[in-house]
Parts: C-alpha cells; sequence; structure tokens
C-alpha cells in the first residue's frame, strides 16, 4: 500500500493551506456518513480524503464550492420584511405612548439584533 504524500496532492490543489481546508472539510463529510470514492483500506478520514484527491475522485472544485457554501451566513430577512415590522410595531397602541428617544431606540435595537428592554 503506498502512502499518500503532499507532493501528490500539490499537483491537484496547489495552495497548501487550501489543501488542508479541502482534506479536513471532506474528512469530516465521511465521518458525517459521505460516500467513499475509493477503498478504505484501513486509513482513517484525513488519510481517505487526502487519498481521494490525489487519485483526482474528489473533484477540488466542488470541495472548494461545498466549503464556501458551508462558512457562508445569509440573513434571511428582506428589507421589506423588516419594513412590515416597523409599520406594525409603529400601529401597535403600546407606541403612540411612548417617547420618541425610546421608540428611536428599540427601532435601532430590533435593527442590530440587540435584545435591550424595548418598554
Amino acid at each position: 500500500m503506498a502512502r499518500v504524500t503532499v507532493e501528490d496532492c500539490i499537483e491537484k490543489v496547489p495552495n497548501r493551506f487550501g489543501l488542508v481546508l479541502m482534506a479536513g472539510h471532506r474528512a469530516r463529510s465521511i465521518a458525517n456518513g459521505a460516500a467513499l470514492t475509493i477503498d478504505r483500506d484501513n486509513d482513517k478520514n484525513p488519510v481517505v480524503a487526502l487519498r481521494e484527491i490525489a487519485d483526482d475522485t474528489v473533484v477540488p472544485d466542488e470541495l472548494r464550492e461545498t466549503i464556501i457554501t458551508t462558512l457562508q451566513r445569509v440573513d434571511e430577512r428582506t428589507e421589506a420584511e423588516d419594513e412590515a415590522e416597523t409599520v406594525a410595531l409603529l400601529a401597535e397602541p403600546q407606541h403612540m405612548n411612548m417617547a420618541e428617544a425610546e421608540l428611536i431606540r428599540a427601532l435601532q435595537s430590533d435593527r442590530d439584533g440587540g435584545q435591550e428592554e424595548r418598554y
């Protein structure tokens, strides 16, 4: 059984840091139940991930995209939803008795995601 060396993988992924990210991500996905593209040969997940990269059984560009997708944080609220919430807050009778400064502070807290006392 031949051992995987970094030189085998660097031909496929020239950046060593990128290689570590890709192999680590692939090893975690294997640990979470992803199908193997090569025989395990009693190797642990990081070695299997490196062997898959060296043997071209996984595409580095696809791994890169999955890493980017998992690291992205998307705010699912839209501006229309934020405005609708603001209008709803202003329509409530409780807000009619608030001082302008308190109302502005409450709206800014909502915008910033803070959990400050509003009333």
